[in-house]
């Protein structure tokens, strides 16, 4: 497999936060069920999550805004960035970390623009001619998928599986995280077959009775995928 080496995070831009994408959370309100979203995340982030996304499709920007700021006050402890989803005039209220953009050619230029050179700025990529639309002079990392089939986001576009998962890897010089359908019984077999940093996921810790453990555990399989690599 080609692989991808990004140097140290000194070599990061000075004030732009140092990022691990081994395990990414995404969450919103409709993904926790009847538990507070803050609670799920403050859970997770004990777990081991290594980054947090904020999704809301349909909240408020004020109600966004207030949530955003204080899973930024849960994350901020742990070393752990928290990005927005899309809505860009929210990260920056809310002082977040960066955001993540799905496909608009104008989003990732207006949102260095608005939040500076220091903010994370994730893209979506899915297929070949995704990969080709990411400035990679304006991303810091890029998910790749859906990789299996998901109703987390049934607007994901057609499951690429792993062997699609690395081939669009290879056409991106940036670190990535895999995502859509993965959890426990295919994190390690996602980082076996990849030379992605991470995974991403919803409802293998939004929807597990315990989200600390679950994170704790898909952290153990994606230290098995990672070892299976170097072998």
């Amino acid at each position: 497999m080609t692989g991808h080496d990004f140097g140290p995070p000194d070599r990061l831009m000075p004030g732009k936060p140092a990022f691990d994408l081994t395990l990414y959370l995404v969450v919103g309100s409709d993904a926790v069920g009847r538990r507070k979203v803050e609670d799920v995340v403050s859970a997770a982030l004990r777990g081991g999550v290594t980054v947090v996304q904020l999704r809301e499709k349909t909240m408020p920007d004020a109600e966004m805004t207030a949530l955003a700021r204080r899973l930024k006050a849960l994350a901020s402890p742990f070393g752990v960035p928290l990005v927005v989803n899309d809505r860009i005039a929210v990260a920056r209220e809310a002082g977040a970390d960066g955001v993540h953009l799905g496909w608009d050619d104008e989003a990732a230029p207006a949102a260095r623009a608005r939040l500076g050179d220091a903010a994370l700025v994730g893209l979506s990529a899915g297929t070949a001619a995704e990969a080709a639309r990411v400035d990679c002079a304006l991303a810091d990392y890029v998910g790749i998928g859906s990789v299996y089939p998901t109703a987390t986001k049934p607007d994901a576009g057609p499951a690429i599986g792993i062997a699609g998962l690395q081939r669009v890897h290879e056409l991106l010089p940036l670190p990535a995280v895999a995502i859509g359908g993965i959890g426990l019984d295919n994190a390690a077999e996602v980082m076996a077959g990849s030379t992605v940093e991470g995974i991403a996921v919803v409802s293998a810790i939004c929807g597990a009775p315990d989200p600390e453990a679950a994170a704790r555990v898909l952290r153990a399989e994606i230290d098995k995928g990672r070892a299976a690599r170097r072998g």
